[in-house]
């Protein structure tokens, strides 16, 4: 039996103004190519299917065409809600679904949903349980009575409640921020890093899953093992941050025959568009002989010493999918080392903003603009009506 592991996919995701749906379709073209190339049984989702808790109506058609060519291949899938999706919305139809192999677990009922599938050729089964991004407040709802103080109670408690059969090969679907022993997974910027926390998620241990052969984990976009080989991020199949740009995407095949120790297989996927990142003066950059793929998502660093105007539009012209520009200079590094809150009391709300804008931008912000960000501000609370 073969599956594919597959997270995070965070469908109508932007990188700044640039809109991903081109790119996501073409990735996820090439995921249904594996899958015919590779004999793939099953696969698995393991949450932030989209990028928000709403999410648009190109994303919602996207995963439409996604699953329905999953289902016309009778490729079974199994797929739960991460921290980003909204579990009522990603419920939607899940009954229907289910009628063409489509299992969705997005919403927690005090147990994982398991169910058992057969191989006829080998005869080997496989029972795979999907747990959905569930907090613990809402664990502590379905066991009053125990003991919850941290999420890796409230994961052990949902584990211990459901008992593992040992006598067939077991798999967990799951969106945790899961840690090693020693070491904690390498994250990206795009997860929101924090040391015990990602985003709203609390760090697990792995050691929770020892009874599963398998453990296809969300919610990390580096794709990685934790402790053992068979506790697995998929990763995104897309660099969303700059700090994923050495990442190499892939996915994650996993072969169950019998008894047999399940193998794994990471299959490269190819994007539509890569990711730079690029630093020198804008003149080096620009220079001809240093220009190359000019269709990547570009984050660009300038050494130069004097912000450049119009940086991006001048840089967009030789790269159009320039994400960001920002310095590496003299004035950056005394910046570095200055204490930036008796900077920031000394001065106005204006030229604070001013030399924001032409930090990002590289221009001189307009009058218009200006009235708009003091409005902002006014009813944020940041700054008074005088302001």
């Amino acid at each position: 039996m073969k599956l594919m592991h597959l997270g995070d996919l965070h469908l109508g995701k932007a990188l700044g103004e640039f809109d991903l749906i081109e790119d996501q379709r073409f990735i996820l073209n090439q995921i249904l190519s594996l899958i015919d190339q590779r004999g793939v049984d099953a696969v698995l989702i393991a949450g932030d299917v989209y990028d928000r808790a709403v999410p648009s109506e190109a994303a919602t058609r996207l995963l439409d065409t996604f699953l329905s060519a999953l289902a016309a291949r009778r490729v079974k899938v199994f797929l739960i809600s991460g921290n980003h999706d909204s579990d009522q919305r990603l419920n939607y139809g899940s009954a229907l679904f289910e009628k063409n192999q489509v299992y969705i677990a997005s919403v927690f009922d005090g147990h994982p949903v398991s169910h058992t599938i057969r191989e006829e050729d080998t005869g080997t089964e496989v029972t795979i349980s999907l747990l959905p991004f569930v907090k613990a407040s809402r664990v502590r709802h379905f066991f009053p009575d125990a003991q919850i103080e941290t999420y890796e109670d409230a994961v052990r408690v949902i584990l211990e409640n459901s008992p593992v059969d040992t006598g067939k090969r077991n798999i967990l679907v799951a969106h945790q921020f899961v840690a090693g022993r020693g070491a904690d997974p390498e994250l990206s910027g795009s997860e929101g890093a924090g040391a015990q926390y990602v985003g709203t998620v609390e760090k697990i241990g792995y050691d929770l899953f020892d009874a599963f052969d398998y453990v296809a984990l969300g919610h990390i976009h580096s794709p990685q093992k934790v402790g053992r080989e068979e506790v697995r991020y998929s990763g995104s199949p897309l660099k969303y941050s700059l700090s994923e740009v050495n990442n190499e995407k892939s996915v994650p095949l996993i072969t169950i025959l019998g008894d047999e120790p399940v193998q794994i297989e990471l299959a490269a996927l190819k994007p539509l568009r890569g990711m730079r990142h690029l630093k020198g003066t804008m003149k080096e950059l620009l220079d001809p002989a240093n220009v190359k793929d000019t269709n990547d998502f570009i984050y660009a660093t300038f050494t130069d010493e004097d912000i450049i105007d119009d940086a991006m539009g001048i840089f967009q012209n030789t790269y159009p999918y320039t994400v960001k520009i920002d310095y590496d200079n003299r004035y950056t590094k005394t910046m570095e080392q200055t204490d930036i809150t008796s900077i920031v009391s000394s001065r106005s709300f204006s030229d604070l903003i001013r030399d924001y804008y032409r930090l990002v931008f590289g221009c001189e912000i307009s009058e218009e603009e200006m009235d708009v960000m003091k409005m902002a501000a006014r009813e944020a609370g940041v700054i008074d009506e005088a302001g």
